[in-house]
């Protein structure tokens, strides 16, 4: 059986001597995209490598490049939902829980870095709440049908909550009051 994408990319990055997630880098990645900083290959892969240090790998350029013409198609396509780049479902409830916080502490540093201090909706800063409160929790998860109930409902969240920031903050950048 091939490797998950999470695994894959866990393996590029280790090979480029990262010391970051796979989770974060998504999460990072995916708050700065949100937030405004566009699709650009060019700005993305500079955006990626001031997180990794650099990227001289072609493999892991590659990767990063079918990353963001993901989220890109994602984020601007008809699905109300995106794809989190999380260990499978198969590995153990502690690893994925605790990946899901540093997803969501990624995201949190990439969208302020971008947003800063916009004015945002009532939704959208809870939004931003839930996500603060949910990258602290990774521990409190049981192994236990609740557990992976809990990790569910919070990872089906995620699935969501991101397109809320990005259609208001691109109703910003286009002048308009959410």
């Amino acid at each position: 059986m091939p490797p998950s994408p999470y695994s894959a990319l866990a393996d590029l990055l280790i090979q480029q001597g990262a010391v970051i997630s796979p989770a974060e880098l998504h999460g990072l990645l995916l708050g700065r995209s949100v937030a405004g900083s566009g699709f650009a290959a060019e700005p993305w892969l500079a955006d990626a490598a001031e997180l990794i240090g650099s990227i001289a790998d072609e493999a892991l350029q590659k990767a990063l490049i079918g990353l963001q013409i993901l989220l890109k198609a994602e984020l601007e396509g008809r699905d109300i939902t995106l794809t989190l780049l999380l260990p499978p479902d198969s590995a153990p409830l502690a690893e994925r829980a605790s990946a899901l916080g540093k997803w969501c502490q990624g995201f949190l540093s990439g969208f302020g870095l971008i947003a800063g201090s916009i004015a945002l909706s009532a939704d959208a800063q809870e939004v931003l709440q839930d996500l603060a409160s949910i990258s602290t929790v990774q521990d409190g998860l049981e192994a236990s049908e609740d557990g992976e109930g809990d990790y569910m409902q919070v990872m089906e969240y995620l699935r969501v909550a991101p397109l809320l920031l990005y259609g208001e903050c691109a109703q910003k950048a286009e002048g308009k009051t959410p």
